[in-house]
């Protein structure tokens, strides 16, 4: 799987050093897999929110931070939409990423 915009999690991670192990772990898992539909990646994170679209919300440290990314399966991209802490996604609508 192609993640897009990894840059955006190390901007995140130089904020939120506590977060770094986990985003780091998140996406070096997602890079390696080969989701064909959201059954499967669920198995893998059954924590994970499904949103519309494809779109999922992770938690990351217990939920202290959250991440939305959206997935194309037929294309094995995975974009990184939003990384946050908890009281920024209570801010945003998760839907309209």
């Amino acid at each position: 799987m192609r993640v897009i915009e990894k840059r955006t999690l190390r901007e995140f991670w130089t904020k939120h050093a506590d977060s770094e192990q986990q985003l780091t772990a998140w996406f070096r898992e997602t890079e390696k897999s080969e989701f064909t539909n959201l059954n499967e990646l669920k198995i893998e994170y059954p924590s994970a929110s499904i949103q519309k679209d494809n779109q999922i919300i992770f938690n990351i440290k217990g939920n202290r931070y959250r991440l939305i990314v959206k997935f194309n399966f037929e294309y094995q991209i995975c974009w990184i939409r939003f990384v946050g802490t908890h009281t920024e996604y209570d801010k945003i609508n998760a839907n309209e990423i």
